[in-house]
C-alpha cells in the first residue's frame, strides 16, 4: 500500500454563536456539523464534504479506519488488511502492527463554553457586566463605575421592611418607658439611659431603612420583570 496522506487534524470547538447545541469539526473539512438530534448516532456526515466523522466508539469487535481518500471505514479490529469500497479509489490498505492508516477514533461532541454567571446590567451607570454569583438578591460591585448596587428587587425591599419594623418596635418602646418610668426615671436617672437606648435604636434602624429603600437595583439583562 502507498504511505497514506492523512486528512487534516480536527479539534471538536463550540460555535461562538450557538447557545446549547452541541457540534464538532469534521475531520475532513473543518467544517461544524450540527450534533442536535444526531447524539445516538455512531458516526455523523458532513454536509459540505459528505465525509462521516464518528462521534460514538465503534460496536464490539470493530474499529473505525480512515482511508487517503477520507473514506470513513468499520472492520473487525482483528484485520490486517480492508479494501477501500469507493470505485475511484479501490485501495488495499493494510493494518500491520505499524498501521499505514492509523485508527480513527471518535470526536467527542462540545457544548458551547460559556462562564459560568449572568450578565447584569448596572443601576448606576447602565453598563452590563458579569456577575458570577449562583442567586441574585445580593450586592454587587459594578467594575465600571465601581458603584455598589443590589442584584434583583427582593432583597432591599425585605431589609427595608425589616428595619423599618425594628425600628418602629425600639421608638415604642422607647415612648412606652418614657411615658411609664417618668415618676421612676426623677428618682433614678440611669433611667433616662434606657429612654436614649431605645431612641437610639430605633433611629438607627430608620436610616438603614432608608438606606435599603434608596439602593440602586441592577437586574440580569433581559429579566426586568
Amino acid at each position: 500500500s502507498p504511505a497514506a496522506e492523512l486528512p487534516p487534524p480536527y479539534t471538536a470547538i463550540a460555535s461562538p454563536g450557538a447557545s446549547s447545541v452541541p457540534v464538532i469539526n469534521c475531520r475532513v473539512c473543518q467544517s461544524l456539523i450540527n450534533l442536535d438530534g444526531k447524539l445516538h448516532q455512531h458516526v455523523v456526515k458532513c454536509t459540505v464534504c459528505n465525509e462521516a466523522t464518528p462521534i460514538k466508539n465503534p460496536p464490539s469487535g470493530k474499529k473505525y479506519v480512515r482511508c487517503q481518500c477520507n473514506c470513513l471505514l468499520i472492520c473487525k479490529d482483528t484485520s490486517r488488511k480492508i479494501g477501500c469500497p469507493r470505485p475511484n479509489c479501490r485501495r488495499i490498505i493494510t493494518l500491520g502492527p505499524v498501521m499505514l492508516i492509523p485508527e480513527e477514533q471518535p470526536a467527542q461532541p462540545a457544548l458551547p463554553v460559556q462562564p459560568d454567571g449572568t450578565r447584569v446590567v448596572c443601576g448606576h451607570c447602565g453598563n452590563t457586566f458579569l456577575w458570577m454569583e449562583l442567586r441574585f438578591n445580593t450586592l454587587a460591585k459594578c467594575p465600571h463605575c465601581k458603584k455598589i448596587s443590589s442584584v434583583g428587587s427582593a432583597l432591599p425591599r425585605r431589609r427595608c421592611c425589616a428595619y423599618i419594623t425594628i425600628g418602629m418596635i425600639c421608638i415604642f418602646i422607647g415612648v412606652g418607658l418614657t411615658v411609664g418610668t417618668q415618676e421612676f426615671a426623677r428618682r433614678f436617672h440611669a433611667t433616662y439611659v434606657s429612654w436614649a437606648v431605645a431612641y437610639l435604636l430605633g433611629l438607627i434602624c430608620l436610616i438603614r431603612a432608608c438606606y435599603w429603600g434608596a439602593i440602586k437595583v441592577s437586574y440580569p439583562e433581559h429579566s426586568f420583570a
